[in-house]
């Protein structure tokens, strides 16, 4: 399923969140919480497919869950938002994916690319109105996306922040209007790293540099010695999510 052209096909209902579904999400996921994460993921793929796809930053978690997926169902619809504003090693990781794996992340492009889109609003938007700027690089993507599919999984972990701590491992995600998956929820760093050592998963050059979070590079910087994993996203300001994962919203 191509994730950018979807528009087309008939007979598609979007779910609605009925008393009945969210009861039945939330004994999914009560059932689903000491599951591994593959399990988590299977069960997402026989439920949801082929209308259900993941989403990734290629960060460390998504690069797991992307060797998981590609072990059982390698035609899941994969897609990166392509903010513009991307590390080059981290674009580069597409490519390593496609040779590894045989699997082509799709990216999910703005309208408008970053020259157009800062010479609208004056220059560079990161720095005027960061929030502004997550929304029309990011966010208004996966509300495009949302549109065609059912379900979607993330790569978050529950100890990344406190408003990731309350992810449940299968949920309805209200502001995209969909069911959405977190099967590495209750996985740590560790965790996390060790399936990357033991499988020889490719992963982010960065992290090797000190960015254990790897977002856009113009709001994202090494942390140091001591400093919280999410410590480099949004530095100096009070932001601490792009509003993909927020749990209020």
């Amino acid at each position: 399923m191509d994730i950018k052209n979807q528009e087309h096909l008939t007979g598609f209902q979007r779910v609605e969140p009925t008393e009945t579904l969210l009861a039945s999400l939330d004994a999914a996921s009560q059932n689903l919480e000491s599951a591994a994460p593959v399990e988590i993921l299977q069960w997402a793929v026989e439920n949801y497919a082929p209308n259900f796809a993941m989403a990734t930053a290629f960060g460390p978690e998504g690069m797991t869950m992307i060797h998981m997926l590609s072990t059982f169902a390698p035609e899941t619809p994969i897609f990166n938002l392509e903010t513009g504003y991307q590390f080059q090693e981290t674009l580069e990781l597409r490519e390593k994916v496609k040779q590894r794996y045989g699997i082509e992340v799709q990216l999910v492009r703005p309208e408008l690319d970053v020259v157009e889109y800062e010479q609208l609003h004056g220059g560079p938007v990161y720095k005027s109105d960061p929030n502004k700027c997550c929304y029309d690089r990011k966010l208004s993507l996966l509300k495009k996306v949302a549109n065609r599919l059912h379900c979607w999984s993330s790569a978050i972990r529950r100890d990344q922040s406190p408003d990731r701590a309350k992810a449940p491992i299968v949920g309805w995600d209200k502001k995209f209007g969909l069911i959405k998956v977190s099967p590495l929820a209750n996985c740590s760093k560790k965790d996390i790293w060790n399936m990357i050592l033991e499988y020889d998963i490719p992963y982010n050059p960065l992290h090797d540099q000190g960015y254990p979070s790897v977002g856009c590079w113009p709001c994202t910087r090494p942390i140091g010695i001591g400093e919280d994993e999410r410590a480099g996203r949004w530095s100096g300001t009070a932001k601490t999510e792009c509003g993909l994962h927020s749990m209020e919203d």
